[in-house]
């Protein structure tokens, strides 16, 4: 049986890209090679301009591209040319149907997709950027990634070389055909997420994952296990686009324990210099200073051993007297919102493995997703702040003024800590943490052993509610002065009457915050 190399002379490709880049040249040299070039409208202008020698789909399809371009490579003439099969069971059969309609084959495909991310991005109104939805390119891809055991499919500049070597091997052509489907259900993915309401959980979805660039991550949690960063379609992250000054690449673990501290530590107001260590995702010391540098030793302070290669967070530039403050301290991440001249040079002389990371502020919005096995768990992200809370006094003590302002720094630690948990503060400082005790009382207990003699006279705050008054009585036999619990448990009236009992304070905020 004739093989389709036999049958047709010359090999023809079809090219139609929104990224030009390296295009002429590649095409150029598939001239150079033989092949005739197909095009349609900029890319055909692009390439007539460079004097390389290419026919206008319009002159193979006989019909001329109608709507403002919107229907031009929809055609027999290019969908039969492309799918057509030539492999020996079916070659005879689709190459003579070919020749009956007068249609050609295409062997090679090359097409990337209008700018319809970059339309989004840029702010363009909603007609603009339904007008970068690309109809005919998803077409062809699917079509020739289909076909791929007879035609070539590049979505990608970077694989146009291959294109040109003398031969293609069946690993390589499937290769590029899963890459094109993906490219094809990424842009998807990006229009659904355009078109979709953005706090809506809809029946059916399609995330769109890229992989970061420039990153490279040596394992995941742990040496045996592969581990990667992707981004979630051109949504942007202040830990994700940070820009890492100094240190060693950023690992699996580092970026989940950064981008932690980098969220509590934004929601301090701006007028407060505050300074969040985590370790293994949970604060371990937060405190307020006058200063980053007050605020980083009174962070530090504040539990010395958990501190030791842990993540810091700032919310104010670092200058040179923060930076040498940290002398003596192990640390694995030091991320703030800027790093001034002196601080970078003296860190890169004295902790050059430290990854000193530059980043914008948060701007939490949107979904968030956690793994299961063969599944994802979907929720709008926990956006509630202190200010959106009406807290109630349920007993007779009212809380001071300090005890106040003890209570809310205590509640942003919380929010942010993993269940179950306690937090204990006394003037604008952590002194006690329990996080993520499987037993509210064993978090407590936690706390109270953390903070020691410095437990009297703070304040204590937990997530969720008590079943029961244990916490309370504990907290209350250490000298803890006010307590802040969300309420709504079912004995709140015998947990209210034990604070009173003991003269202490209790706010209830009415919002629980659970973080598993």
């Amino acid at each position: 049986m004739a093989t389709a190399q036999t049958v047709q002379q010359t090999r023809r490709a079809l090219i139609s890209v929104s990224d030009k880049a390296g295009v002429i040249d590649f095409a150029r040299e598939l001239v150079q090679a033989g092949w005739e070039v197909l095009s349609t409208g900029g890319t055909l202008s692009a390439l007539t301009a460079a004097g390389v020698q290419a026919t206008s789909v319009a002159d193979v399809t006989g019909f001329p591209e109608i709507m403002d371009g919107r229907v031009k490579t929809l055609h027999p003439s290019i969908h039969g040319g492309i799918l057509a099969r030539r492999d020996e069971a079916n070659a005879g059969a689709h190459l003579a149907e070919l020749a009956r309609h007068g249609i050609e084959p295409i062997d090679l495909v090359c097409v990337n997709l209008y700018p319809f991310r970059e339309t989004v991005q840029s702010g363009a109104d909603h007609g603009a950027v339904i007008e970068n939805i690309d109809i005919g390119g998803p077409a062809m891809i699917r079509a020739a990634a289909k076909n791929h055991a007879s035609v070539l499919i590049l979505v990608d500049p970077a694989d146009y070389p291959l294109a040109l070597q003398q031969s293609v091997t069946v690993g390589d052509r499937q290769r590029l055909a899963a890459k094109a489907f993906a490219h094809t259900a990424a842009y998807d993915a990006a229009i659904t997420a355009y078109l979709s309401a953005p706090a809506e959980l809809p029946a059916q979805t399609t995330l769109e994952l890229t992989r970061l660039a420039g990153v490279d991550l040596r394992y995941g949690e742990n040496p045996h296990q592969e581990g990667t960063v992707y981004r979630v379609g051109n949504q942007t992250g202040p830990v994700l686009d940070a820009k890492v000054l100094s240190g060693k690449p950023m690992s699996f673990n580092n970026y989940g324990d950064t981008d932690a501290a980098w969220a509590l530590v934004q929601e301090f107001p701006a007028e407060m210099a505050a300074c969040v260590c985590v370790k293994h995702a949970n604060p371990c010391g937060v405190a307020l200073g006058s200063t980053a540098k007050e605020a980083w030793e009174r962070a530090r302070d504040a539990d010395t051993l958990s501190v030791f290669g842990g993540i810091v967070a700032l919310n104010r530039p670092v200058d040179l007297e923060t930076a040498q403050a940290m002398r003596g301290t192990f640390l694995e991440v030091l991320i703030a919102p800027e790093v001034s001249a002196e601080a970078l040079e003296w860190f890169r002389a004295k902790k050059p493995d430290l990854r000193v990371l530059v980043a914008g502020p948060a701007q939490f919005s949107g979904t968030e997703y956690r793994p299961l096995q063969g599944g994802l768990l979907a929720q709008a992200r926990d956006l509630r702040t202190w200010d959106d809370l009406c807290p109630e006094v349920v007993t007779r003590r009212q809380p001071s003024e300090g005890e106040w302002s003890d209570l809310a720094f205590a509640w942003r630690v919380t929010k942010h800590a993993r269940s179950n948990n306690v937090v204990l503060a006394k003037e604008g400082r952590t002194v006690g943490l329990g996080a993520g005790a499987v037993s509210r009382i064993w978090a407590a207990e936690r706390a109270v052993q953390n903070a020691g003699e410095s437990a009297r006279g703070s304040v204590m705050a937990s997530e969720a509610f008590f079943p029961y008054d244990d916490v309370v009585r504990l907290c209350a036999g250490v000298g803890v002065a006010a307590v802040l619990q969300p309420g709504g448990a079912k004995r709140d009236p015998e947990v209210i009457a034990a604070a009173d009992e003991l003269g202490l304070s209790m706010v209830f905020t009415g919002s629980r915050h659970f973080r598993h």
